[in-house]
C-alpha cells in the first residue's frame, strides 16, 4: 500500500503535501508493506483486546463427558489396548452428549469412536482434548505431531484431523502423524489469545508427551513438530526441553515468545513460513507490558533477524498450509521425511 503518487494531487503546494504524507517502507520487511499508522492500530487493537475484551471461552458450553480412560502405560504391548480404552470412552461420552440434548458434539464423538481411529488420549469434557495417531506408529520411520492454534476443540477438530490426512496421504506409509490436542486453545477473539498464559500451560504438558513418545518408538524415527499459529507459542515454550526433535517448524507464527531462533535453546533444526494470503502478517511482531501481563509474542519468526529456515509457503491462507497439491504441504513433507535438501526456500 502506498500514499501519494503522480495522479493523487496537482501544483507544487499539493505535490509537496503528497511528498510529506508518504511513509517510507522498510526493504526486507514484511510489516514495511503497511503504512505506520495502520500497523499502530493494530497494535492498539491488540492491547485494547488483551485488556479489555472478554474471554470468549468462558462460555463455552461445558458439555458433559467421563472422566479420561484409566490407561495402561505406554508400550508397543499396551498400544492397542490404549485404542481401545479411548474408543470406548469417545462412545461413553457421545451417549451423554445426546441425553444432554447436544447432538452436534454426540455426533463428534460417535465418529471418534469408529474402529478406525487410534487415540492416544481422549478427553471429552468441555471443549475436549483429543491425542490421535495416524499410521502405524510403531513402525514408522518419520513421525510429524501437529500442534494446533486457536479454536481448536472437540467441536472443531475435523478440520484439524484433515490437516493430518493430508501430511499422511503425502508423505506415505513410512509415517505417522499424531494430532496433539493436548491443551484448551484459546479463542481468536479473547484475551487468552494474546498471551503466553495458555501456551505456559499446555508446554510441560506438551514435553511430557514428546518424552513418553520417544519411550514408545525409540531412537530410530525421525520426529518433527509442526507448529501452527499460537500452536508454535506453545512449541516455542517447550522447545528447551524437547531434545528428542530432529525438526522444529513454526508456521503462520504470530511469532514463538523468543526473540530469535538461538533464544529457543533446542537442538533441532529451526523452520519457519508464511503463506502470501495469510493474515498474520498483519499482526504486529512485538512484545509489551500492559499491566502487568505480556501481550504479543515478538520477533516475526519468517525473518532474517529471527534465523530460522525460512521456506516457501506459495499463496497459503492460515489455514490452508496442509492443502493437498500445495507448495507448503510439500514442503512440510519433505521436513517430516528428513529431506531437507528437497525443500523449496523462500
Amino acid at each position: 500500500m502506498r500514499t501519494g503518487g503522480p495522479n493523487a494531487t496537482t501544483g507544487a503546494v499539493s505535490s509537496r503535501r503528497a511528498r510529506h504524507s508518504r511513509r517510507p517502507s522498510r526493504p526486507g520487511s514484511p510489516s514495511g508493506r503497511w503504512p505506520g499508522r495502520l500497523r499502530r492500530t493494530l497494535l492498539a487493537l491488540l492491547v485494547a483486546t488483551a485488556v479489555v475484551a472478554p474471554v470468549s471461552a468462558a462460555a463455552r458450553p461445558r458439555i458433559p463427558a467421563p472422566p479420561p480412560a484409566t490407561l495402561a502405560p505406554l508400550t508397543p504391548t499396551s498400544l492397542e489396548a490404549v485404542y481401545a480404552a479411548n474408543r470406548a470412552n469417545a462412545e461413553e461420552a457421545a451417549r451423554m452428549a445426546e441425553a444432554h440434548g447436544n447432538r452436534d458434539r454426540a455426533a463428534k464423538d460417535r465418529s471418534m469412536a469408529e474402529p478406525s481411529r487410534q487415540f492416544l488420549t481422549f478427553d471429552g469434557r468441555g471443549p475436549g482434548q483429543a491425542v490421535e495417531v495416524t499410521g502405524d506408529l510403531l513402525k514408522a520411520d518419520h513421525i510429524a505431531v501437529l500442534i494446533p492454534g486457536s479454536d481448536t476443540s472437540i467441536d472443531t477438530y475435523d478440520r484439524f484431523r484433515q490437516a493430518a490426512l493430508a501430511l499422511h496421504t503425502r508423505t506415505g506409509p513410512t509415517s505417522a502423524v499424531i494430532t496433539w490436542l493436548g491443551y484448551e486453545t484459546p479463542d481468536t477473539i479473547s484475551s487468552t489469545v494474546l498471551t503466553d498464559t495458555r501456551a505456559d500451560e499446555a508446554a510441560p504438558r506438551l514435553s511430557t508427551f514428546m518424552s513418553e513418545l520417544r519411550g514408545l518408538v525409540g531412537d530410530t524415527a525421525d520426529v518433527s513438530l509442526l507448529c501452527h499459529s499460537y500452536g508454535s507459542v506453545v512449541c516455542g515454550r517447550a522447545a528447551a526441553d524437547l531434545d528428542d526433535v530432529n525438526d522444529l517448524v513454526l508456521i503462520g507464527s504470530p511469532g514463538a515468545g523468543a526473540d530469535s531462533a538461538a533464544a529457543l535453546h533446542t537442538s533441532a533444526r529451526v523452520w519457519a513460513a508464511r503463506g502470501a494470503e495469510d493474515w498474520i502478517e498483519m499482526v504486529p511482531h512485538t512484545r509489551v507490558d500492559v499491566f502487568g501481563t505480556t501481550v504479543g509474542f515478538g520477533t516475526d519468526p519468517t525473518s532474517p533477524a529471527f534465523g530460522a529456515r525460512v521456506f516457501a509457503a506459495g499463496d497459503a491462507t492460515h489455514s490452508g498450509y496442509f492443502a493437498p497439491g500445495s507448495i507448503a504441504l510439500d514442503n512440510l513433507a519433505h521436513i517430516t521425511l528428513g529431506t531437507p535438501q528437497e525443500v523449496t526456500h523462500a
